[in-house]
């Protein structure tokens, strides 16, 4: 599709502020997390460890928890991303169907002014036939005309 299409096609729609939109969404939609020790210890539970981090041998209770709450986060943020990723597949989708809508509605606009056209042409061949017939008629009753009007001739 050129550019000159897809500006028309997209004209009035903000595609770019939508999107911009969603990330703003899905930022607002994550809670800030309690600072307090008992709501973390609450929350670690629910939300498993990511395969690709592991505790340190060590490590402390404090410092699991600290790690394991903000690699839960960031796995958050990571699911939110893929997320708006299969919402910008989905309004990708939509634009085609729109794009294809388009150009079947620009289809039948060529075929309806092509039958405008058409019927311009039958329109005007009538007008010019009704023109030629009326002057033929005029002719037709001005030369009867002279005849009636002119003066008898004697036979010879």
């Amino acid at each position: 599709m050129d550019e000159a299409t897809a500006a028309r096609l997209t004209n009035g729609i903000d595609l770019e502020g939508q999107i911009k939109a969603e990330f703003v969404k899905a930022a607002s939609l994550r809670e800030l997390r309690p600072a307090n020790s008992a709501a973390l210890t609450a929350r670690v539970p629910s939300v498993p460890m990511p395969e690709y981090v592991q505790h340190r041998e060590g490590a402390t209770e404090i410092g699991k928890l600290s790690a394991e709450a903000i690699v839960g986060e960031y796995e958050a943020a990571a699911k939110d991303i893929e997320a708006m990723g299969a919402e910008l597949i989905e309004r990708v989708k939509q634009c085609e169907i729109m794009a294809q809508d388009a150009l079947a509605v620009t289809k039948e606009m060529k075929d309806t002014a092509a039958r405008y056209r058409e019927h311009a042409k039958r329109i005007f061949l009538q007008i010019e036939e009704c023109s030629l017939m009326t002057a033929e008629v005029r002719k037709t009753c001005t030369e009867l005309k002279e005849k009636i009007a002119a003066p008898p001739t004697a036979p010879a």
